[in-house]
């Protein structure tokens, strides 16, 4: 019974976050930082890894501040080291830890271009680029490929078929 009521009072963390997200979509930043920053002070920093993650992840998006951003998904990144598939098994709908990682590295390098540290994004990318074979063929895994491959582009990088795209060759006349 003890852990029916744990699993119901993760889950409504979970519902509390992607409240918050759906308030920070909506267009309303400053609320979603506000309360993102109230569920932490719940959560704590040494709460459960998923919330962590999760939170942080989204908290990132709404920093103003490029090395505000990068700190949050540092977190983020820590917490998703102290994952297991096990416990993302118990909330609903969520990926397998190693699905998680090509996002998380790709918002790091991105968080390392806004801050002109060319070094450390290339870095993330590659962690990115390599993860991202754990990514299903499904809208998001097309949606993180497709944001390497952007990043790719930006940064001057090639991609898995040599010229800066995710995906089959190009043919050629």
């Amino acid at each position: 019974m003890a852990n029916g009521q744990e699993q119901a009072a993760q889950d409504a963390v979970m519902t509390r976050i992607g409240q918050v997200v759906m308030l920070h979509h909506a267009g309303d930043r400053e609320e979603a930082r506000h309360r993102f920053l109230q569920l932490w002070a719940e959560i704590g920093e040494h709460g459960d890894a998923l919330h962590r993650c999760t939170l942080a992840h989204y908290m990132a998006d709404t920093q103003d501040d490029p090395a505000d951003e990068l700190a949050w998904d540092l977190r983020a990144l820590t917490a998703a080291e102290e994952l297991t598939d096990d416990r993302l098994a118990e909330h609903e709908g969520t990926l397998a830890v190693r699905a998680l990682y090509p996002s998380l590295h790709l918002n790091l390098a991105a968080d390392y271009v806004k801050l002109d540290r060319s070094g450390a994004a290339r870095t993330h990318l590659r962690h990115a680029r390599s993860a991202a074979e754990a990514l299903a063929d499904d809208s998001y895994g097309d949606g993180v490929r497709a944001a390497i491959g952007r990043l790719e582009l930006r940064l001057g990088e090639r991609g898995p078929d040599g010229d800066g795209r995710w995906g089959p060759p190009r043919q050629r006349p």
